[in-house]
C-alpha cells in the first residue's frame, strides 16, 4: 500500500483503539434532549400547517447536523463528529409538500445501515459530512471540513456521489464556502487535518469547476472554520484552535484544543492575490466560528462582522463550552496592524446570518439566535440594525428553541429585509419540531405560518433555503 493512504489509515486506526480504553460514561449533554439523535429516516407528506406558507417560497429548506448511527462511548463522544443527517421541507405554491430526513452517505453511515457504498472518490481520515447543505451548480451538497470530500445529493436528499463539486480535483473542502452575488462563484478557505503547514483559498465556479487555488503557510494546523469575502478581498482567520497530536494519540474524537502558543492573527488576501499579497493583522486571542459579512471600505480597509466566542476547546472535550460570546464588528485599517474591535452586543448569541444577495457590499440587517451552549432553555432571534444601530428579537414561546434562521427573499428585486426567516424550532415540552416562517418586515409579530413536524429534528449545525430555478 502506498505511504500516503498507510499513514491516515494508520492515524485513524490508532484514534479507534485509544478511544476505546477511555472509562464509559452515560451522560453527555450533546446526546441528550434537543441534541439527541433520532433513529430512523422518514417521509412525512400530511403536514399540519398553521398560518400560511407564502406562496413564493419553492424549494427545499434543508438542514444538517450529527445523528450519530452508533455511540460506543458517550464520554467521548464530540457533538461535532456525529454522523451527518439532513432534514428537508418541499414547499411549493403555498403548500408544504413534504418533510423527509437522510443521513449522508458517507462510507460509515452506509456500511451501518447495510447499504452499497456511493460512487466517487474519498480522502481524508475522517468519514463524517455533518455540517452545511448547500444549492451549486444545480446540485445538492452536504459539506464538512478538515480534508473530507464533499457528498453530492438528489432532490428528495439521498446520497448520489462523493466528489469535489464538479471538478475532478482531490482537495480538503470546508463547511462554509461564500458565494459571489456578482459571478456566482464560491470562495472558501479550506484546512487539512494532515497538512499543518498550510491551509488553502480555492475558487468554485459557478459551474462546479475549479478556478483558483492558493496555498498558504500556516503553524500548528489551525482550525479555521469560516472565512468572509469582500468585493475585492477574503478575509482569513488563523485562530488558537489548532490540531493537537496529543489529544489524538490520547483517544480524543475530535483533536482541536485551544492553543495558547498559537499567535491569533487575521488575514486580507486581495482575491486575485497570491499568498505573498496576504496582510495580516494581530488581535488579542479568541476564535470565530462563524462570520456574518464583510465589505471594503473608500479608505482601503475591511469591515468584517463575526461573532466571537473568547476561548474555544480549553476545558470541554465534548463541544462548544458555555463561555463568554459576542457579536462584534472588526475594522482592518489600511495604517496600522491590528483588529479595532467593537461589540455590537454582548447577549450569548450564534449562527449570524444576513440577505446573503449583499454578500461583500454594504449591508443593513443581521440574524443571529440565542445560544447557551449545551443548554435547553428558551433562546430567541436578534435581529441586528447595523446601520440605525439597536436590536430587535423574536420570542419563539416557552420551551422552545430555534436553530440557524435563513433570511429568503420575497423576490429577486426586494429589499434587504423584504422576505422571511426559516427556521426549525424544538419544543421541549412535546419532543417535537417545527419550521417556523417569520415575516422579516414584522419579526415582533406571530409567524407568517408553522409547519409542525411528527418528531424532533435535532439541534444542528447550518441549513440554507434552496430555491428552485427558474
Amino acid at each position: 500500500m502506498p505511504q500516503a493512504q498507510l499513514v491516515p489509515r494508520a492515524i485513524s486506526w490508532i484514534g479507534r483503539q485509544m478511544q476505546k480504553r477511555v472509562p464509559y460514561s452515560a451522560s453527555n449533554p450533546y446526546l441528550e434532549g434537543p441534541y439527541a439523535p433520532v433513529a430512523e429516516e422518514r417521509t412525512e407528506t400530511a403536514l399540519r400547517v398553521s398560518g400560511e406558507i407564502p406562496r413564493e417560497l419553492n424549494g427545499v429548506f434543508a438542514r444538517i447536523g450529527p445523528n450519530p448511527l452508533r455511540v460506543d462511548n458517550p464520554a467521548t463522544y464530540h457533538w461535532f463528529i456525529g454522523d451527518g443527517m439532513v432534514h428537508g421541507l418541499r414547499l411549493r405554491e403555498g403548500q408544504a409538500l413534504w418533510y423527509r430526513n437522510r443521513w449522508v452517505g458517507t462510507d460509515t453511515a452506509h456500511r451501518a445501515l447495510g447499504r452499497p457504498l456511493a460512487p466517487g472518490p474519498r480522502r481524508g481520515v475522517a468519514t463524517v459530512v455533518n455540517t452545511n447543505i448547500i444549492g451549486h451548480a444545480g446540485r445538492l451538497w452536504a459539506l464538512t471540513e478538515a480534508g473530507v470530500l464533499p457528498v453530492e445529493m438528489d432532490g428528495d436528499l439521498s446520497t448520489l456521489r462523493h466528489g469535489y463539486f464538479n471538478s475532478t480535483a482531490s482537495l480538503a473542502c470546508t463547511a462554509h464556502p461564500h458565494r459571489d452575488p456578482l459571478t456566482g462563484e464560491l470562495h472558501a478557505v479550506c484546512y487539512d487535518a494532515l497538512s499543518r503547514d498550510r491551509v488553502q483559498y480555492v475558487v468554485i465556479g459557478a459551474d462546479g469547476s475549479l478556478k483558483k487555488l492558493v496555498n498558504i503557510p500556516v503553524r500548528h494546523g489551525p482550525m479555521i472554520h469560516d472565512c468572509a469575502i469582500t468585493r475585492s478581498r477574503v478575509v482569513i482567520l488563523d485562530l488558537p484552535v489548532t490540531f493537537s497530536v496529543r489529544e489524538f494519540l490520547h483517544g480524543a474524537g475530535f483533536p482541536y484544543h485551544w492553543n495558547p502558543r498559537h499567535p491569533a492573527r487575521v488575514g486580507l488576501l486581495p482575491r486575485e492575490g497570491a499568498a505573498g499579497d496576504i496582510r495580516w493583522f494581530n488581535i488579542d486571542p479568541c476564535y470565530v466560528f462563524h462570520t456574518c459579512n464583510a465589505y471594503d471600505l473608500a479608505d482601503g480597509g475591511v469591515i468584517v462582522d463575526v461573532v466571537v466566542q473568547a476561548r474555544m476547546f480549553d476545558r470541554s472535550r465534548l463541544g462548544p463550552e458555555r463561555q463568554q460570546i459576542s457579536f462584534e464588528r472588526w475594522k482592518l485599517g489600511p495604517a496600522h496592524d491590528h483588529v479595532e474591535r467593537t461589540v455590537i452586543s454582548d447577549r450569548q448569541q450564534e449562527f449570524p446570518r444576513f440577505d446573503e444577495r449583499l454578500m461583500g457590499s454594504p449591508y443593513r440587517y443581521a440574524y443571529t439566535v440565542g445560544f447557551e451552549a449545551g443548554a435547553s432553555q428558551p433562546q430567541p432571534l436578534f435581529r441586528h440594525d447595523l446601520q440605525g444601530g439597536g436590536t430587535l428579537l423574536h420570542d419563539y414561546g416557552p420551551q422552545r428553541t430555534p436553530g440557524e434562521a435563513v433570511f429568503a427573499p420575497r423576490h429577486a428585486g426586494g429589499s434587504e429585509d423584504e422576505g422571511w426567516l426559516l427556521s426549525y424550532v424544538y419544543d421541549s415540552g412535546t419532543d417535537r419540531s417545527d419550521l417556523v416562517i417569520l415575516n422579516a418586515q414584522d419579526l415582533g409579530g406571530e409567524p407568517q405560518a408553522v409547519i409542525h413536524l411528527p418528531w424532533r429534528v435535532p439541534h444542528g449545525f447550518h441549513g440554507n433555503w434552496i430555491a428552485d430555478a427558474a
